[in-house]
């Protein structure tokens, strides 16, 4: 599976489901890009305290409520990346209009479960 995936949210906080994505993705062989409010790592990826530019980027998994989303809207549409995955709690309406409107294809689920059910 090569759906390089931007984990936008990462955290290395026990509990946190962006933690149990990025392992599950490395698990499943999926290259990950992770960013946090702090940086870390887990399971060999490093998690960054910033944005970074990358041209090959498949899947933005979303772990950031609406709220916090807003300083990396312009940030997500200019990856173009070929799907944003609004993980529980992260829709939202100004995000997923501009990325229909940039030809984003937008899916609602877990990130988790969609790897775990071979649907990533």
């Amino acid at each position: 599976m090569s759906k390089k995936t931007l984990v936008l949210g990462a955290s290395t906080r026990q509990g946190r489901f962006s933690l149990l994505a990025i392992k599950s993705l490395v698990k499943h062989d999926v290259e990950v890009v992770a960013i946090g409010a702090r940086p870390g790592e887990v399971e060999g990826v490093q998690i960054i305290d910033y944005p970074i530019f990358a041209t090959d980027i498949h899947t933005v998994s979303l772990y950031l409520n609406p709220q916090r989303q807003k300083q990396y809207i312009e940030y997500i549409i200019e990856l173009k990346p070929k799907r944003i995955i609004f993980n529980p709690g992260t829709e939202n309406s100004e995000l997923l209009k501009l990325a229909r409107e940039n030809g984003i294809e937008v899916v609602f689920d877990c990130t988790l479960v969609m790897l775990n059910a071979n649907r990533y």
